[in-house]
């Protein structure tokens, strides 16, 4: 395991971290309030939108700014159900507050959208998340917004492309499908350098906020799909947005404005999924790792993209920033026909075909980012797979794999 550059211990006062416990104890009881719920452990699921008041001067009241963060006033403002898990997650990222949103790809939109106007530029990194990509082509092109797309390894190196009006650097680490390692420090040095009140966010979902705190290392906001780890059985979607207490009413502001709201079946399912994301991202790490190694002793591969391997390009700054690595990872093999990799992919008895990941199911899917990239074209000629490595025992997965390759080469 990799040694952190900061801990949850050396989180700032305002946030609400524990210094206490280890993270595993935090995750399993952060946000829960038993005693509100006449002691049972997990909160009730409350399905409102009306909410009523005994009062003329209370129904008032509640119109008026309050400091209290729990506030019952309406349904998509807030209930007991949401909050045990924002709470949590704003906890666990060490961020001033946390939204919830419907899916991933709607955190990053509110975001954005948040802390972004016409006329304003915004960098954003080349290995983002697809359809991150569509958001700024489309929607914030139609608004006036302007992007630049730049090196995921560009490092200090992007303050030569801050412009008067950049207004939002835009972070993954690692990148999507490829797995690049950002120098977050080094970014974020860089943005505030220029002293033009740059915000940086963030795409955490890889990592999660267990293994990795953007927001500890300067980061202004973390944006996760909770989809994925936090609710880890692929049956809810749900997108967070934690934030420090700078940028955190502009994005919460957003969220509000647009009405932006989840239900709460999934709020429960991923407050529910979240208590048990330590041990599970230990095995999915575990399992990983251990696919990773089988596949680089394979002929049919030529290299593996994942960041805890010692010969990854990424690796040193993956062990600086990180205390661990997830299931999901990528391997381009060398060149084959189509119907070899057909052959490979369609008998595959533990690994589905599927989009998403995070799961307790292992995964894996062709990728192609070589119709999208632009500041840092993949060139690679051979097909490249992302794997996601579920919860399943590695001798069968290995089996799986290994009756796979049989295929491919009969094929």
């Amino acid at each position: 395991m990799p040694r952190a550059a900061l801990s949850h211990r050396d989180c700032p006062k305002e946030h609400a971290l524990s210094r206490k416990h280890r993270p595993e104890t935090d995750i399993v009881h952060l946000g829960r309030r038993p005693q509100d719920q006449g002691g049972a452990v997990n909160p009730p699921v409350y399905h409102a939108s009306t909410i009523l008041f005994p009062t003329l001067d209370a129904l008032e009241a509640a119109q008026k700014p309050s400091a209290d963060p729990h506030r019952v006033t309406y349904g998509r403002r807030g209930t007991p159900t949401s909050f045990v898990l924002s709470d949590a997650i704003a906890a666990l990222e060490g961020a001033a507050g946390c939204v919830l949103t419907p899916s991933g790809l709607s955190a990053v939109g509110v975001a954005l959208l948040g802390l972004l106007s016409a006329g304003d530029h915004l960098l954003m990194v080349d290995t983002a998340y697809g359809p991150t990509r569509t958001i700024c082509n489309g929607i914030l092109k139609r608004l006036g917004i302007e992007t630049t797309y730049y090196d995921p390894l560009a490092g200090a190196g992007i303050a030569g492309l801050i412009r008067p009006n950049t207004r939002v650097i835009f972070l993954e680490s690692p990148g999507s499908l490829t797995f690049e390692v950002q120098d977050v420090p080094a970014i974020v040095a860089a943005a505030k350098a220029a002293d033009r009140g740059i915000v940086t966010v963030i795409d955490n979902t890889w990592a999660s906020p267990h293994f990795f705190k953007p927001i500890l290392l300067g980061v202004d906001v973390s944006v996760q799909a909770a989809t994925k780890y936090i609710v880890g059985h692929s049956d809810a979607l749900l997108g967070t947005i934690a934030a420090n207490a700078a940028t955190f009413p502009k994005v919460a502001k957003a969220a509000g404005d647009l009405g932006i709201w989840t239900g709460p079946d999934d709020m429960y399912l991923a407050q529910r999924g979240l208590r048990t994301l330590a041990v599970r991202l230990d095995r999915h790490q575990e399992t990983g790792l251990a696919l990773a190694r089988y596949l680089q002793a394979r002929p049919e591969v030529r290299r593996v993209l994942h960041p805890a391997l010692p010969d990854d390009p990424g690796h040193a700054l993956w062990r600086r920033d990180f205390t661990g690595a997830s299931g999901l990872f990528g391997a381009v093999l060398h060149p084959v026909p189509r119907e070899k990799l057909a052959a490979f992919l369609d008998g595959l008895e533990f690994f589905g075909m599927g989009w998403s990941w995070g799961g307790y199911e292992s995964l894996c899917v062709p990728q192609h980012p070589e119709g999208v990239r632009t500041a840092r074209p993949w060139t690679e000629e051979g097909p490249l797979l992302r794997f996601h490595a579920g919860l399943e025992a590695i001798e069968d997965l290995i089996a799986d794999l290994d009756a796979g390759f049989a295929r491919m080469a009969a094929a």
